[in-house]
């Protein structure tokens, strides 16, 4: 892994910059990687640093969403834009230099290792509780990361220590799918213990939870998805928004945001913009339109049907989730905790918290939506893709319920990412998934 880049978009640029000008003289903003550590101040910008990376359009700024939906599609979305890559996406025929798999890669690995080089280097905090915090966060956003990884590339490299030493030989073997789950967890369980029942617009305790409730239920344990949900729903403190509109493009976090990268003009907008949006919310008119999603609603009374609008641009239908171009981008949502809680309850037979059936009722009255008389797993699907529509869920929910894709099975190794060539080609112990 000889292209993993250690980069800091914030705050701080390590002495990795070639200083061998005529005069030889070290950039004035470059510090050492010591100086910049050593101090409990320099291991929290670096955490910052870390929010940041994870925050750019390669990874959870956008194109984790993206690339979901365009993989996962079976016509309910279309790719109109004219860039290839997400071409070979929506059409299932990616290649191993498609630029977006390689630019998630390598942006998910600068996360990696940052938060990697947080937790080195966080006992030069000295106050335990701010130690912790800051470890807390550090651990969730690896696990995020990781997560998103595993569920894109399966197994993956694990890295837990940082990286400072570009010179070494830096080739690692990939570890499995489960140990990679197993490090998610150990990290969310962790990060739960370390963080603060509330922290602002930074990962806390209910965040690292949320996170676990869909880690568990991609998993398959629906008990400990359950448990996770639940106490989420019965003990953070957030709630659903008063309108479904009401949960999306917004400046600051919202009573429903669990978790949210903050955007602001400062950053510039978020990728989600340029690719879902006409051109008079910042987007690029359309890229991807939605007409035939549209034919899933029950009840064209539900608000969730009608939030589009018609492109001025190609005449797509585009959705209204994103068309604030400054707006956060929602990560975790509590309309999330209760359809998982809701789905773990049906298929464990339970009514922990709620009923299934009066879960998916209420979530949908707040919509307008007529309640269902009756319950299924299908059902459940149906709700989630109605709710977690361009959310970056259904890729991961269908190979989930094992349902097929543009005529490919759930388990088909065109839905799964080819390892980035730039990758196979710097890493000696690196081996390609099936099928490139």
């Amino acid at each position: 892994m000889k292209n993993l880049k250690f980069l800091l978009i914030i705050f701080l640029s390590f002495g990795l910059v070639n200083c061998e000008s005529e005069l030889d003289i070290e950039p004035a903003q470059s510090v050492s990687i010591g100086a910049a550590l050593g101090t409990a101040d320099g291991v929290k910008k670096v955490l910052i640093g870390t929010y940041a990376e994870a925050g750019q359009s390669s990874t959870f700024g956008g194109y984790s969403h993206i690339m979901s939906e365009l993989i996962g599609n079976d016509d309910e979305v279309s790719w109109e834009g004219t860039f290839l890559a997400p071409r070979e996406m929506f059409t299932k025929s990616m290649l191993s230099d498609n630029g977006l798999v390689g630019g998630h890669w390598n942006n998910s690995y600068e996360v990696i290792n940052q938060a990697n080089l947080v937790l080195d280097n966080s006992s030069n905090i000295s106050d335990a509780t701010e130690r912790a915090t800051v470890e807390g966060e550090a651990l969730f956003l690896r696990a995020l990361t990781y997560f998103d990884l595993v569920k894109f590339f399966g197994g993956v490299p694990l890295r837990t220590a940082g990286v400072t030493n570009y010179g070494a030989d830096l080739d690692i073997a990939r570890s499995t799918a489960d140990e990679i789950y197993a490090q998610v967890i150990s990290d969310l369980t962790d990060a739960y213990a370390k963080l603060p029942t509330s922290n602002g617009e930074f990962a806390d305790r209910y965040a690292a939870q949320a996170l676990l409730a869909r880690v568990y239920l991609q998993q398959g344990n629906y008990a400990s998805a359950l448990a996770a949900a639940n106490d989420v729903l019965q003990n953070s403190g957030h709630s659903l928004a008063s309108s479904f509109a009401g949960a999306f493009n917004n400046d600051s976090d919202g009573p429903e945001d669990i978790f949210a990268f903050q955007v602001t003009s400062q950053d510039g907008s978020n990728v989600l913009i340029s690719h879902y949006a006409d051109q008079p919310y910042g987007g690029r008119g359309g890229d991807i339109v939605v007409d035939t999603y549209r034919t899933l609603f029950d009840s064209t009374s539900d608000v969730r049907f009608g939030f589009f609008y018609y492109s001025g641009f190609n005449g797509g239908i585009l959705t209204r989730k994103y068309t604030n171009e400054y707006g956060n981008v929602p990560t975790i949502r509590v309309a999330e905790m209760h359809l998982i809680r809701a789905e773990a309850n049906f298929r464990l037979g339970s009514s922990t918290g709620l009923a299934p059936l009066t879960e998916i009722n209420a979530l949908r009255g707040r919509s307008g939506a007529p309640a269902l008389s009756s319950l299924s797993l299908d059902l459940i699907f149906n709700e989630r893709q109605l709710e977690l529509g361009f959310e970056g869920h259904i890729l991961h929910d269908k190979k989930r319920f094992g349902k097929s894709i543009a005529g490919l099975p759930a388990n088909s190794s065109r839905l799964v990412c080819p390892i980035p060539q730039s990758e196979m080609d710097s890493n000696s112990l690196m081996t390609q998934n099936p099928g490139y």
